[in-house]
């Protein structure tokens, strides 16, 4: 029977602190080795949070990870080089952010996002986009959507 620990921890800086290290200790695996491979793994999301499930094996002592990818607003943050989106998403663009950006941020979530096309993903990805304030290549997020589906013919 394996115990599991999920953790919300920053790309590349998980410390034996606290969230991790009080939840992990009483499971008797090291520490820090979980801590140096969760950083290992997880080195590509600087400065984002990136879900992490540590599964210990309550017999061998061993573990296994799970990472997760950040969440969508995360990387079009990342992407668009910005802190947090806009307090007033309908009022104030923050930034701007390439629809290949939106291709790739859709591509790299993958099954994490509904959908059953790329076109459908890279909507969401848009959606995404305006409750942060970022505008799409220069355009509106919404007008942009609005444009993608009827050229879809309206589904």
């Amino acid at each position: 029977m394996a115990d599991e620990v999920s953790v919300l921890v920053e790309g590349g800086k998980a410390s034996a602190g606290p969230p991790l290290g009080p939840a992990l200790g009483p499971l008797g695996v090291n520490v820090g080795q979980v801590v140096a491979k969760i950083n290992e793994e997880t080195q590509q999301f600087a400065g984002m949070r990136v879900p992490v499930i540590v599964r210990v094996d309550a017999a061998t002592r061993a573990f296994t990870l799970q990472v997760g990818r950040p969440p969508v607003a995360a990387l079009l943050l990342k992407e668009a080089k910005k802190e947090k989106g806009s307090g007033k998403p309908k009022g104030e663009v923050i930034g701007d952010v390439s629809l290949d950006a939106v291709k790739r941020i859709a591509e790299a979530k993958g099954e994490d996002l509904h959908g059953r096309s790329i076109e459908e993903k890279m909507n969401q990805v848009i959606g995404t986009c305006t409750s942060l304030g970022l505008t799409v290549g220069g355009a509106d997020p919404r007008q942009l959507l609005q444009q993608r589906v009827a050229a879809r013919g309206g589904r």
